[in-house]
């Protein structure tokens, strides 16, 4: 047998491995975090693909309760920080302090704020002033901070879960696109259908609940995220998301005739990037080898819709940013269907 089919079928063995480990954490989270599939598998992809996930929906949906029953699972430090207006950046980040020893001499010692974990659970960050708001952006993207001229490097595996109210806007901050563009992936929590609901409320509200159980640790889930960078992907899907995510800038010759008209500004590399590692995630979840053009169509929405704006006059007009984004989407992934 050859070194490259050993290699193969080693890659195979391993990427079932984990399907299975996955699938078992799904099982466990669905415990404490009722229905929601969708929400849920897209948490999870930004995990394997080792991203930050911004979670948008109205109070009560169980943003909070999704987050810390995922730093359970997997098996992660997790640490949570309610965001207000008077919050400053030491108290995310940590500060250093003036001791006094038993001898009399003087030192500076740092004191490690929340953000020193493995998920931090950043609820309503828009209520945070952009000062605030922008402490979280180097520990993001360089997993470090710096306090006085000093850098410290967070824990690995690190990632953010920032909730968002999309209703309430008075006294808010509207996040800058610079952050934006940091999460990997933005996840909308609708209302739950009525049998779910139902028993949602069969299970919480009796004299005991259903607790998650850890199926990952740590060092399982960087052994994961190093794995998903090794799935294949095809030619086919790569120029999928080369074409989408190009066809969604509005100076691009492909870009459709109302995305040229209607959007102020589009996705840049990183939602390529973005759009590689989470159709490896979902096809992983879904427990096959390799990502498909369904894939690609499926998470069209979530990586790039707060990658995107539209100009004023589309806003007056009402034109739907999700919508624009779907019918882009059916347009590329079914133009790339054709030609395959």
């Amino acid at each position: 047998m050859s070194e490259e089919k050993a290699g193969g079928e080693d890659l195979v063995a391993e990427i079932e491995a984990l399907g299975g480990k996955i699938a078992e954490a799904r099982q466990s989270i669905a415990r404490r975090f009722i229905g929601q599939e969708e929400v849920v598998d897209l948490t999870l992809s930004a995990l394997l693909s080792g991203g930050h996930g911004l979670l948008v929906g109205v109070p009560g949906l169980g943003k909070t309760r999704l987050v810390d029953t995922l730093s359970t699972v997997m098996g992660l430090e997790g640490a949570r920080i309610q965001f207000t207006p008077d919050l400053m950046p030491a108290d995310i980040l940590g500060s250093e302090v003036l001791e006094t020893g038993p001898d009399g001499s003087r030192a500076f010692r740092f004191i490690k704020g929340p953000i020193f974990c493995q998920l931090l659970l950043a609820d309503e960050i828009n209520r945070a002033s952009p000062r605030t708001q922008s402490a979280l952006l180097q520990a993001m993207q360089e997993h470090e901070v710096t306090i006085a001229g000093q850098h410290h490097r967070l824990g690995a595996p690190f990632h953010v879960f920032a909730t968002q109210n999309p209703i309430e806007q008075e006294g808010t901050y509207p996040l800058p696109e610079a952050q934006l563009d940091r999460f990997l992936v933005e996840i909308d929590v609708q209302y739950p259908d009525r049998d779910t609901e139902r028993e949602i409320i069969l299970a919480t509200t009796g004299a005991e609940e259903s607790a998650a159980e850890q199926v990952f640790t740590a060092e399982e889930l960087i052994a994961a995220q190093r794995l998903l960078r090794r799935m294949p992907v095809g030619e086919s899907v790569v120029d999928l998301i080369l074409d989408l995510v190009r066809s969604c800038r509005p100076d691009d010759i492909t870009a459709p005739l109302e995305v040229q008209e209607h959007v102020a500004w589009g996705p840049g590399p990183r939602a390529a990037q973005a759009l590689m590692l989470m159709v490896r995630a979902a096809a992983l979840i879904d427990g096959r080898l390799a990502p498909n053009a369904d894939d690609v169509r499926a998470l069209a929405l979530p990586v790039l819709k707060h990658r995107m704006a539209l100009t004023f006059a589309a806003r007056a007009q009402g034109i739907d940013l999700s919508e624009l984004i779907e019918r882009t989407a059916d347009r590329v992934t079914g133009a790339g269907e054709a030609a395959a």
